[in-house]
């Protein structure tokens, strides 16, 4: 099953994702995407760390190259987040268009799992124009967000916690 979580910035698309991974009796595995750039991030980095291993999450810090990680088959994969993801593989893998090596990572999760939960973030809504590297971002992460809410089985969009169902359904 693949499951799709959108929102805006602290809307609760990780506690919601979390939730949902808690319901699997499955080795929990968690993705993280955020690379230590400055000290204030390898802080949060490491509090996340402690926050997930109390949650019986076994955390693989996977800046790029998703398609690469091996996971059980019969496991519970939490990946987050896709903004951070097609940043790190635009900015510090120098691809300028990174959908389809992601979108194949995507795949890779999918099928090496029982369940896989992917928090990704709703940019390009404040109508604003950015520089054109910028602007690319956005559009990269606007097709890729797409592309998986159309291969997921669910999709929901995290609003001040509350999770609104866009697709299909599960016991919350």
């Amino acid at each position: 099953m693949l499951v799709l979580i959108t929102g805006g910035s602290k809307n609760g698309k990780s506690a919601i994702a979390e939730k949902i991974i808690a319901q699997y009796d499955l080795p929990r595995f968690y993705i993280a995407t955020m690379e230590p750039y400055s000290i204030e991030a390898s802080a949060i980095i490491e509090r996340h760390q402690k926050m997930r291993a109390e949650k019986h999450f076994t955390t693989i810090e996977q800046y790029t190259d998703i398609h690469q990680i091996h996971i059980p088959r019969n496991s519970a994969i939490l990946l987050e987040c896709i903004g951070n993801l097609c940043a790190n593989e635009m900015f510090s893998k120098r691809i300028e268009n990174p959908i389809d090596k992601i979108l194949c990572g995507i795949e890779h999760l999918r099928q090496n799992s029982e369940i896989a939960v992917i928090v990704t973030s709703q940019v390009g809504d404040d109508g604003i124009s950015y520089p054109i590297e910028t602007m690319q971002y956005i559009k990269n992460i606007g097709i890729i967000n797409r592309k998986i809410a159309e291969i997921s089985d669910v999709v929901i969009e995290a609003v001040y916690g509350i999770p609104i169902f866009l697709k299909g359904s599960l016991p919350l």
